[in-house]
């Protein structure tokens, strides 16, 4: 390198002539050379050649190189590049929604050690034999295309051919649809790898588990597996290990294993968590609904609803909740466990009826209600879509007579009433009401229990002014007061509709329960502060011991059967070239969001070592931001782009085609999606 290079003249026959050259590789310096004064330093050379060009060879392709480079104008920005000093700011073409695809790659081909290796002989590497690849056709594909972007004078590039290479890999790229970019640079990834692996043949491996070996003994045992069968450019650079410990809730089994990881996702923990509002109601008839507002995690079970809804309503000892969902006036569906929350959509109106434990085997009754203009004249009704309010339940009595529904109904309306005079305390009240019931003819052993503690006022009437229907399939049959009813084992609860007369409608306040409040209120027409975080809370986050679902049962070697567990992560080894994915996509069964959560993220000076276990490692844990691939908009469309740290710490947005300097203060925005990270060398 210190020697003068001659480059031969043409065939005039004069001789040739010396060059200076300072070369500048892909356009990173880890120099630490002031910009004016690598400017002086390049234009003294460029007076001492005279500005002449020449003929130069680079990575197999020949092309009029001008000797000096000089520094881009603010005109040339966001165009094309000349020189040496523009390498790689280089733009692709957006081939048809293909902005996320055009995002990753700039933040590859911006991988220094990366780029190194496709600028040199790598086709020595490629893998023609592996079934799992692309027999070295997308390893080519994106070598070439990386070239392209390095090559001097270059414009943008169209990536055609790249494209098809990367759809025969991973067919779901077929076609011209929007995709998600952390997506497309897994399965690029993935197939670079694959291509470019040094194992042709690969072994049979089995993973032990530790059973109290050293924690270093089972990590090195695990990743000379791992290298034995996946051994390339982008496991040295890209892949790290974590390590997984399960322990069953049933025996405390405990496993360790080792595993390999080549990017970090990370949640969003100030949106992890979601606040629901839900009514809670007595069965009791000594309390009016309220309503309660509790925080439970976004993608939590029912468990956590539960727990949380219990402190909050300072439920009993000997209480349970049952939380039903609410539709046109009647229950739709009971929450059981397991149920998933991200189920629940914040349109939702959820309430939670305390029931007592003692009385669990007990069936239910619950009760709707319709106006008396609905009924029919042949004492049959249909079901009507038409109800009001919110359905009252409770646990019914063994045996259960007729009259026990009334009273149950009317001891759950008392907290709705409007006039107090209506209500008598007196207790001699409820012995007369007792005795009118037995006149009715109806056995005192259902009745007595029932109306002993009953609050209820002058009743007499309510044969009049409430009538009773229980469901039978279609039909609605009117029950009668002195025949005992029959609740089948097959059914959840006994339905039973109440038509209201318009005495009644004014001697209860009903709109005090007409009003359901959804689970989450949309707050239009209000500015709420932009929710931030650190990266390093995303990552303990990340880390957090959490127990897996029923849908993700461990095999417990000891029990000899699938069981729920917890599990913990923590960070082994970290790679090279640390790429970090923010899950700011949620997909739910029936809703699909996107968190815009600030995440302040270090660019210089990222250290992770508080957080890797081993210990005896002489690899730096510290990290410096090179690339950012970023989104913005919403699920239903958005764009990518890329930032590109590029020469001298100079920062570079890459829009598709476009290529233009940003300043470092714009580089950390919510719309930051996944982060490209360089490790940084122990001096």
């Amino acid at each position: 390198m210190n020697e003068s290079a001659s480059f031969p003249n043409d065939s005039s026959g004069k001789p040739s002539r010396e060059y200076l050259l300072q070369f500048q590789v892909h356009g990173f310096s880890d120099s630490n050379t002031d910009r004016d004064e690598w400017d002086d330093e390049m234009a003294e050379a460029h007076s001492k050649v005279g500005g002449t060009y020449a003929d130069v060879k680079m990575n197999g392709s020949i092309d009029k190189m001008n000797s000096y480079s000089a520094r881009p104008n603010s005109s040339q920005l966001g165009h094309r590049f000349r020189g040496v000093d523009s390498l790689g700011l280089i733009g692709l073409q957006n081939l048809g929604n293909t902005c996320f695809m055009n995002s990753a790659i700039q933040c590859l081909v911006h991988s220094p050690e990366l780029v190194d290796f496709f600028l040199g002989d790598y086709c020595k590497e490629l893998n023609h034999e592996n079934p799992l690849g692309m027999k070295g056709d997308l390893a080519l594909a994106f070598g070439e295309l990386l070239r392209k972007l390095w090559a001097p004078g270059a414009r943008p590039v169209a990536p055609r051919m790249f494209k098809l290479k990367i759809a025969k890999f991973a067919s779901q790229f077929n076609g011209y649809n929007q995709h998600d970019s952390q997506e497309f640079l897994s399965f690029l990834l993935d197939g670079l790898h694959e291509d470019l692996n040094r194992v042709k043949r690969k072994p049979c491996t089995e993973a032990k588990d530790a059973d109290g070996r050293p924690d270093e003994e089972v990590a090195e045992e695990h990743w000379e597996n791992h290298l034995a069968r996946n051994d390339s450019i982008i496991v040295d650079l890209f892949h790290g290990q974590y390590r997984s410990t399960l322990v069953c809730s049933i025996c405390n089994k405990v496993s360790v294993t080792f595993d390999p990881f080549v990017y970090l996702s990370l949640p969003l923990p100030s949106t992890t968590m979601r606040t629901m509002t839900l009514t809670v109601l007595s069965t009791d008839g000594t309390m009016l609904p309220s309503t309660f507002t509790v925080t439970v995690p976004k993608s939590g079970s029912f468990k956590d609803l539960i727990d949380a809804l219990s402190t909050a309503c300072s439920l009993q000892d000997d209480e349970t909740l049952m939380v039903a969902e609410i539709y046109r006036n009647r229950i739709v569906r009971v929450l059981e466990d397991p149920s998933d929350l991200d189920l629940i959509r914040d349109d939702d109106k959820l309430v939670a009826y305390r029931l007592p434990k003692e009385s669990e085997r007990c069936s239910l009754v619950v009760f709707m209600h319709q106006e008396e203009e609905k009924q029919s004249p042949h004492g049959k009704i249909t079901f009507d879509r038409n109800l009001f309010g919110i359905p009252l339940a409770a646990r019914l009595p063994d045996p259960c007579y007729g009259a026990d529904i009334r009273m149950l109904f009317v001891k759950l309306l008392n907290p709705f009433l409007i006039s107090t005079e209506d209500i008598l305390d007196d207790p001699g009240n409820h012995a007369n009401e007792d005795n009118e019931i037995e006149d009715v003819g109806i056995p005192t052993g259902s009745i007595g229990k029932l109306g002993s503690d009953s609050d209820s006022g002058d009743d007499t009437n309510l044969d009049v002014d409430f009538q009773f229907y229980k469901k039978d399939v279609v039909w609605y049959t009117l029950i009668e007061m002195n025949e005992p009813l029959f609740v089948s084992k097959s059914v959840k609860w006994l339905e039973v509709l109440v038509v209201w007369s318009d005495e009644m409608i004014e001697k209860y306040d009903t709109s005090m329960f007409n009003s359901l409040p959804a689970v989450l209120k949309p707050r239009s027409f209000m500015w709420r502060a932009q929710d931030s975080v650190s990266l390093y809370k995303c990552l303990e986050a990340y880390l957090k011991e959490e127990p897996l679902g029923p849908a993700n049962m461990w095999y417990c070697p000891s029990c000899q059967k699938h069981q729920q567990a917890s599990k913990k992560l923590d960070l082994w080894t970290l790679p090279d070239i640390l790429v970090i994915h923010l899950k700011r996509f949620s997909y739910t069964r029936f809703l699909n969001t996107k968190l815009e959560t600030y995440v302040d993220f270090p660019i210089d000076d990222l250290d992770f070592s508080a957080y890797v276990n081993w210990k005896n490692s002489q690899l730096s844990n510290q990290y410096s931001l090179y690339a950012i691939s970023n989104h913005y908009g919403s699920t239903g469309g958005g764009h990518y782009t890329s930032f590109i740290r590029h020469d001298h710490g100079r920062w570079f947005e890459f829009d598709d085609d476009r290529v233009f300097p940003v300043i470092d203060q714009r580089i950390k925005t919510s719309a930051a999606y996944v982060l490209f990270y360089r490790r940084v060398r122990n001096s």
